[in-house]
């Protein structure tokens, strides 16, 4: 067990987010996640309080560092929509808990990390726009919410295309539709 209250942390939040994205907030067990940290259930209690907060703690961390990881290029959304096609990708968990998230947590507020950073994607989108440098055939909100739901084809949260379609495909068709979809 380690000794080290930030290791201790990282190793709880490590096996936590493989069990949330596998199962989901109501199908983790607390069993699985101390057995894989190799953490006490008393730790894991004293530093989280329950696993909803843990749930939280580790979706907080997570989608707030893939919000930062691809920064919009607002004057070209398309290429913009396949980073953050490569990004999910890469990332799958993050997608999965996400999903969950909605799901099972819908209700309460993003974490405001999270929000802090969609909100500047939406100032800049939104300066590109006055700017002329990119669509105004939507606000900036749903443009930016458009641009991310189409960079989710083919993951884990889309029921299409069909899987086993190479990344190569998708992220063409990503790519090529949101050129479309945000052409001046």
């Amino acid at each position: 067990m380690a000794r080290n209250a930030r290791e201790t942390r990282r190793r709880l939040l490590e096996a936590a987010g493989e069990e949330f994205a596998e199962h989901g907030i109501a199908g983790a067990r607390v069993e699985r996640i101390v057995g894989a940290s190799g953490v006490n259930s008393a730790l894991l209690y004293r530093y989280f309080g329950n696993k909803l907060r843990l749930f939280d703690a580790v979706f907080s961390e997570l989608a707030a560092e893939s919000v930062d990881a691809v920064p919009i290029t607002p004057e070209d959304l398309a290429e913009y929509a396949g980073a953050l096609f490569d990004h999910h990708q890469a990332h799958p968990k993050v997608v999965r808990l996400a999903a969950w998230y909605r799901l099972e947590r819908a209700t309460t507020q993003l974490p405001e990390r999270i929000v802090a950073a969609q909100g500047e994607k939406v100032r800049k989108l939104v300066a590109a726009q006055e700017a002329g440098r990119t669509t105004r055939a939507l606000p900036a909100e749903e443009l930016l919410a458009l641009v991310v739901h189409l960079s989710l084809l083919g993951s884990d949260a889309s029921p299409v295309p069909e899987p086993g379609t190479a990344h190569d495909v998708r992220r063409r068709a990503i790519v090529a539709t949101v050129r479309a979809l945000t052409a001046l």
